[in-house]
């Protein structure tokens, strides 16, 4: 691995000598150096293809994916168990786990890192989305393809356009009523606004089978629907209604929130490209706009390896394991390259993120 570091730094030296004369990174276009002759992503893609970073790990995605149906087996019998009795409620935050589990497992499907086989891709997606977690694949693949298309692009990325939130005090400074109170408090408001993320995923998952073609509509809205009558039929079995209800909502809360603390970190209060200016290259439109979080084995598991979020932009069907393997090779790069790369520990990207939020509701206090 030094060696291929050492590799990818010689490469991207001599890629970073035509850029200087030409206006530095931010002159690059559609991946191309301008002034030169090559691109600077193209470096780096050999060095990680050479290294075999890009190969499928179908073997280590089912062991994960057979693990995990045996966590929520075993949430299930536990409940079972328990029956009727508000000692059943703890069970909500590993059950609450287990869905971020399975979420993180269909976004890697719906990124063609466990197979190269779509059909097959898409079978996983939809039995862990739409039938285990009752969120609608077509719709998450449909927005997050965009997002990895153009990242924290104010015109072209969903995730930084406006809604509950907004990210830029453009998008403030034409709040109104109720909208306009709740950007002025939006980074105080953030997490306690993650509580909602569970059930308004399943809202737009429902919404968006009007888009869907013919064909695949009733597909998705039969396993949407039998995600709720299982899981309905499962908590009303097993407890008085009130405790059922009781129970989805902690459930459903916990579930927000641990996946919106895994995607916060990424690109809140990174860089976003003008829309007025020039078009950024791959390795800049991708870099740039993302964050990693430092950490270790647990940071990985709880941010389901989205801590590399470089890495994950620049390499998207890269296996999440391969993530960590190929960092080095993109932090020599890009530090050859004079190109910020961003990394900091998890609690200080929160921090950075919420301060963002802060300032772009900062006009309206």
């Amino acid at each position: 691995m030094p060696q291929a570091v050492a590799t990818v730094a010689d490469h991207a030296r001599d890629r970073a000598g035509s850029t200087d004369s030409a206006g530095g990174v931010g002159a690059a276009r559609n991946g191309d150096v301008a002034g030169g002759s090559g691109s600077d992503f193209a470096p780096l893609l050999r060095a990680v293809k050479a290294q075999g970073l890009l190969e499928r790990r179908t073997g280590w995605y089912a062991a994960r994916i057979a693990t995990n149906l045996a966590a929520l087996g075993a949430v299930v019998t536990a409940l079972v168990l328990l029956g009727n009795t508000w000692w059943t409620l703890p069970l909500a935050l590993p059950l609450a786990i287990v869905w971020s589990r399975t979420a993180f497992l269909g976004h890697d499907a719906g990124h063609a890192q466990m197979t190269g086989d779509r059909r097959v891709s898409r079978i996983i997606g939809l039995v862990h989305a739409n039938l285990l977690l009752g969120m609608n694949e077509a719709w998450w693949n449909e927005k997050h393809v965009r997002h990895h298309a153009n990242p924290n692009h104010i015109d072209k990325d969903p995730d930084v356009g406006v809604g509950a939130l907004v990210w830029t005090q453009k998008q403030a400074a034409q709040r109104e009523g109720i909208a306009r109170a709740l950007t002025r408090n939006q980074a105080r408001l953030f997490f306690p606004m993650l509580l909602l993320e569970g059930i308004a995923l399943k809202i737009s998952g429902f919404q968006f089978l009007r888009r869907q073609p013919v064909r695949e509509r009733g597909l998705s809205a039969l396993l949407l629907v039998s995600h709720l009558g299982l899981y309905a039929t499962l908590l009303l079995a097993v407890m008085s209604p009130g405790k059922a209800v009781v129970f989805a909502l902690v459930h459903h809360a916990l579930f927000g929130l641990h996946l919106g603390m895994a995607f916060a970190p990424n690109h809140k209060g990174m860089e976003m490209p003008d829309p007025e200016g020039d078009r950024w290259g791959h390795l800049q439109r991708q870099v740039l706009t993302s964050r990693n979080v430092r950490g270790a084995v647990l940071t990985d598991w709880f941010l389901g390896g989205l801590n590399y979020q470089i890495e994950h932009h620049l390499f998207p069907s890269m296996p999440r394991p391969h993530l960590r393997r190929a960092q080095p090779l993109v932090r020599a790069h890009c530090e050859a390259l004079g190109m910020p790369y961003a990394e900091t520990g998890l609690i200080e990207s929160y921090r950075q993120a919420l301060r963002h939020m802060h300032e772009v509701g900062e006009p309206l206090r």
